[in-house]
């Protein structure tokens, strides 16, 4: 099983660029496109949230053109740059995400993984939150996966990243705090997997292993000092493929949108190492 993540979209109206300077939907679109050129092609791809700008309908309307392009089937989990309501409107026939009244969150079948999405949404805050009905939530279906591999996707990553500006934005502490006592009891939780940071991040949290995913398009930059203003890089964009296998668990790879030159063999045809 292969699921492939992607994650901080931030589509525009009229494929507008972000900041004057991003072209945020032709950089989803290559992705899309190498996405469906690998081999062999993911089973499920996930979006961990911020897939707009400004959570306008006419960002959702821009967007979906482009997703379904998709060779595979895709589910999409809420950030801090979108809105519930207006998701659900413009992909009203993706069912999982009208399961719950209150907040875009869900469990599917990759095949031998289950794939748990967890709102961590706060409107009117950039940063994330988990209130006791999500976590609860989590909690049964945590119970009901008991014995299968889980995956657990997110858009605020539960750790604090030494990135000073956006560990100000991340998720509530004391939330990450409780989400930590409930993961921790469920060894079978593979990995977490979230967006919001840009960048490919990974931290050991409660018995697992937690990351984010790089973006198709700008990445934040990476700064570690303490004052470190709040900007972005436009590095290469990327996504991440995670692999599943029995009795291996669960492999995750980095991957860039944008080929590069090769693959060139290290082997000539006698099967000597080329010099």
């Amino acid at each position: 099983m292969i699921l492939c993540q992607i994650s901080d979209l931030h589509i525009k109206r009229d494929r507008k660029f972000a900041y004057g300077k991003v072209d945020t939907a032709g950089a989803l679109q290559r992705c899309v496109e190498r996405i469906n050129a690998l081999e062999p092609r993911p089973d499920w791809v996930v979006a961990t949230g911020d897939l707009v700008d400004s959570g306008a309908l006419e960002e959702y309307q821009a967007l979906r053109p482009l997703l379904d392009r998709l060779a595979m089937p895709y589910a999409l989990l809420a950030g801090n740059h979108d809105r519930r309501d207006t998701l659900r409107q413009v992909f009203a026939d993706h069912d999982y995400l009208h399961g719950h009244t209150e907040f875009i969150q869900y469990a599917l079948d990759v095949g031998e993984v289950r794939l748990i999405a967890l709102d961590t949404l706060q409107p009117g805050s950039s940063g994330g939150m988990l209130c006791r009905a999500r976590l609860d939530w989590l909690d049964a279906l945590l119970a009901a996966s008991a014995g299968r591999p889980v995956v657990l996707a997110m858009h605020h990553p539960p750790f604090q990243t030494g990135i000073a500006h956006m560990d100000a934005i991340g998720l509530d502490p004391d939330a990450a705090a409780e989400l930590a006592r409930r993961v921790a009891a469920w060894p079978n939780v593979e990995r977490i997997v979230c967006g919001h940071l840009h960048r490919p991040i990974q931290a050991r949290f409660a018995g697992t292993l937690a990351c984010t995913s790089p973006a198709p398009a700008h990445q934040v930059a990476l700064d570690l000092r303490a004052d470190g203003p709040s900007a972005y890089v436009l590095e290469p964009g990327g996504f991440m493929l995670h692999l599943w296998r029995p009795g291996q668990g669960l492999v995750s790879h980095q991957s860039c949108i944008d080929l590069a030159q090769g693959p060139y063999p290290f082997f000539d045809a006698s099967g000597s190492l080329l010099d």
